[in-house]
């Protein structure tokens, strides 16, 4: 069986101009997974601009509380 036909989406109009879009909900889907990912991507950009920080591992359970 071949691949099914992605439907066209639909412009809707308002005095004239684009106003709406209506989509199939697979399609919908993929536009919100996309941007996800580029807001993934920008924030992984950001904290690589960051310096890393370490601290030893004694004084980070002097802070951690356990079961939070």
């Amino acid at each position: 069986m071949g691949k099914a036909k992605k439907k066209v989406p639909e412009i809707i109009l308002k005095g004239g101009k684009p106003a709406a879009v209506i989509l199939d909900i697979e399609e919908y889907r993929e536009v919100l997974e996309r941007m996800e990912d580029v807001e993934d991507l920008n924030m992984l950009d950001g904290i690589r601009e960051k310096p890393l920080k370490f601290r030893h591992l004694k004084d980070f359970l002097k802070e951690y509380r356990f079961g939070v």
